[in-house]
């Protein structure tokens, strides 16, 4: 993966954390989800900027992040979804999303070219993981 095709990959999985989260606080009951949902946003806005500046060092390019066609059609689907159905939907998508995130993430902290992007995985890595092991708990 080049500094630039990771530089779009964790922007895009960083953007779906944060808008399928946005969705789900319009409407879940559920505590622990609402807490989750806040602690993406923030904790994915924080990678975003720890990856924009790690770009901005290794002089590479960082257009503002954009959604793939699948994240795309997976927001449309949890917009589409109410109540605990859409909490479901929700986790299930976080579960898949972030093991999506953790493979990226591990493999640019293993083998990247770019060290600042390197560096910026290897932090990344553990909160991925985390977020993973919340996610079974639910």
């Amino acid at each position: 993966m080049t500094p630039a095709e990771y530089v779009a990959t964790a922007g895009a999985s960083d953007l779906y954390e944060i808008t399928s989260s946005q969705i789900v606080l319009e409407t879940t009951q559920n505590s622990q989800l609402r807490s989750f949902a806040k602690m993406m946003i923030t904790q994915h806005t924080k990678s975003t900027a720890d990856v924009k500046g790690a770009a901005k060092r290794s002089r590479i390019a960082a257009p503002p992040p954009k959604l793939t066609p699948l994240q795309n059609e997976l927001v449309t689907q949890l917009s589409s979804e109410s109540g605990p159905t859409r909490d479901a939907a929700y986790i299930a998508q976080q579960k898949a999303a972030h093991g999506q995130a953790l493979a990226v993430q591990k493999a640019y902290a293993m083998e990247g070219k770019a060290a600042p992007l390197k560096a910026a995985a290897q932090t990344i890595v553990p909160v991925v993981e985390h977020h993973i092991i919340m996610l079974k708990a639910m």
